[in-house]
């Protein structure tokens, strides 16, 4: 998707994307090695009453899910950050997520006619359509000039 389609109020879905309980162990062994992310079994008698994922591969697969259904081939560069970073309900092995990506804004720079802005917030939805996640997303996208030289 290029800078130029998007537009406020844009709603952009993509997914269901299935959580593997194996890439969720691995994830979390790597990078957030929290028991109620890594051992089944205490897992089991803990609050969550079994694993969940961690917060960070959710962020992952809406990355993962924002790059399949925009970000591929747009002129897109960069991120200076997130905003609003929410975790809601866990996500478990098998979870089927979906992705509903809402544009709230869109302007070019002001300070740089090259650089266009957008807004935009990410949710995810389980397959019971509770929402899990959600963060607001700045991204950044090179755009075409026109130079006044011959």
């Amino acid at each position: 998707m290029k800078f130029k389609d998007f537009e406020p109020g844009l709603v952009i879905h993509h997914g269901p994307v299935t959580v593997d309980e194996a890439e969720m162990l691995a994830f979390s062994r790597a990078y957030d090695p929290q028991w109620f992310h890594t051992d089944a079994e205490r897992a089991r008698e803990g609050r969550w009453g079994g694993l969940i994922a961690s917060g960070w591969m959710t962020c992952g697969l809406a990355m993962r899910m924002a790059v399949e259904a925009v970000l591929h081939d747009s002129e897109c560069f960069a991120s200076p950050g997130l905003d609003r970073l929410r975790w809601m309900h866990p996500v478990r092995p098998g979870d089927r997520l979906r992705l509903e990506a809402t544009v709230d804004s869109k302007r070019v720079s002001s300070t740089r006619s090259d650089l266009g802005i957008i807004r935009w917030t990410w949710r995810l939805f389980n397959q019971d359509e509770a929402q899990v996640f959600e963060v607001e997303v700045t991204n950044l996208f090179e755009l075409e000039t026109t130079s006044g030289s011959a």
